[in-house]
């Protein structure tokens, strides 16, 4: 019998990937997804707890899905409500206490236990299961199902050891884990299979990664520079990226995939956070701003014309002016093709929010003006140098108007070009035009589809 289920994501990508395969998890219990929870006889919260009142929104679409299900009981039909990811981790109990109508509590590490946890509903009410059994959570994943796009997402890695004072990961996700290179190969000639040609590998520290190397490998552990080389050479597959990145862990072998492997795109999303070193150290980030510096001098002279992207937290307990010049600093020295930026948030439960030098919240939104003022700038500036240039683009869906597509440039940008519907899911030679803030737009060139490569 068809069920319909709806999953709402928040927050990263590595959410979107789990959220497809608890979607993977369910289809051999009858389960198809839906647009919308409205008639869904199962409905998913996958959560991120990073953000600022991200409980609270949480709770919010509770109470908007409460009114649903006791909509389908008067009907004489039911609704399961979960609530999965990173909040879930966190406040499991308390998710429960607040909201009696949820189900189903689990954890990111647990959630292909879901249908052992809808059969427990059904007897015994609200279960919640936040348990950290890393060392089966893949092993027990069905195989993924074909990719739904173009582009598609393969965690690698889970978990961080880092330790950063701002940060819930080691808390909601665990310790570091990576996947078996083999399985990770498998993985993605099966999305490839399915239409996917570009793949993201995602993890939480993802250049950390060090999977298993199959028996007779001349060494044990592979790092995340072998996978990308190995999957480099899966026939059918364009392109290659990987996030997201910590400094520490940005290796000499893995900065020269990006001068020696055509496949993995010049663009790297390389969190800085802040450009004090005082505000570093307090941070638990364990590099300077120096040493980021250096990183970005080797990227730019191992891969030309590489696009960095960066996170940047504002308002650290205890960031001065001082500091948050350097931070101002470091980002015009850098010139960010693109950037994030947020002002700080205490999570619960970490060392940062223990402080009692908290900055105010006015002078958080002033610096963040600043700061976004800087980075903004910066980002227009990138996509104006890219006017006249040829690019491959990777197109994935209609564009709003017409007629339009948009796409992928290799450094990440979205572009826009009226192009014929027969190039969604293939590489076209792009010419710019125009550039905006937040996007370029540019004409086809006579040659529909272009050959392998980053074409920047």
């Amino acid at each position: 019998m068809l069920k319909k289920l709806f999953i709402k994501t928040y927050g990263c990508q590595m959410n979107v990937y789990d959220s497809g395969r608890m979607a993977d998890v369910l289809a051999p219990l009858g389960y198809r997804r839906v647009e919308g929870p409205e008639d869904a006889d199962m409905v998913i919260l996958n959560t991120c707890h990073i953000r600022e009142k991200a409980s609270e929104k949480v709770f919010s679409e509770l109470g908007l899905l409460r009114a649903h299900k006791s909509r389908k009981r008067r009907e004489g039909s039911d609704m399961i409500i979960a609530v999965a990811g990173c909040v879930a981790q966190a406040e499991g109990p308390e998710i429960l206490a607040r909201a009696p109508h949820v189900d189903i509590v689990v954890g990111p590490q647990t959630y292909h236990r879901l249908p052992d946890l809808i059969a427990r509903v059904t007897r015994a009410g609200g279960v919640v299961d936040t348990d950290f059994p890393v060392e089966e959570k893949f092993d027990r994943l069905p195989k993924a199902r074909p990719a739904q796009s173009v582009s598609a997402y393969l965690t690698v890695q889970e978990g961080c050891d880092r330790s950063c004072t701002f940060c819930v990961v080691p808390y909601t996700r665990g310790a570091e884990m990576s996947r078996p290179l083999a399985d990770l190969i498998a993985e993605a000639q099966r999305l490839v299979a399915g239409g996917a040609r570009e793949i993201t590998l995602l993890g939480q520290n993802v250049n950390a990664y060090h999977g298993r190397n199959p028996a007779g490998a001349k060494r044990p552990v592979a790092s995340l520079a072998d996978l990308i080389a190995r999957l480099s050479e899966i026939d059918g597959l364009e392109r290659l990226r990987y996030t997201t990145s910590h400094p520490r862990d940005m290796t000499e072998d893995l900065i020269a995939a990006h001068r020696d492997l055509a496949k993995l795109m010049p663009h790297l999303h390389l969190p800085v956070q802040s450009g004090s070193d005082r505000v570093l150290k307090a941070m638990n980030r364990g590099h300077k701003a120096s040493d980021y510096l250096r990183l970005v001098a080797c990227l730019r002279k191992a891969r030309l014309g590489i696009a960095l992207s960066s996170d940047f937290i504002v308002g650290f307990p205890g960031e001065t002016e001082a500091d948050f010049r350097a931070t101002l600093e470091l980002a015009r020295e850098v010139g960010f093709a693109q950037a994030y930026s947020f002002k700080y948030s205490p999570r619960p439960g970490t060392p940062a929010a223990e402080r009692d030098d908290q900055v105010p919240e006015p002078v958080k939104s002033e610096r963040l003006a600043r700061l976004q003022e800087r980075l903004n700038a910066d980002q227009l500036a990138f996509n104006r140098a890219s006017v006249g240039r040829e690019m491959d683009v990777l197109f994935e869906r209609k564009g709003r108007v017409d007629g339009q597509l948009v796409g992928r440039s290799p450094a990440m940008q979205a572009v826009h070009a009226r192009a014929p519907k027969g190039l969604l899911g293939r590489l076209a030679r792009v010419r710019v035009s125009q550039a905006g803030p937040n996007s370029v737009t540019g004409e086809i060139l006579p040659v529909a589809a272009s050959a392998v490569g980053g074409g920047a």
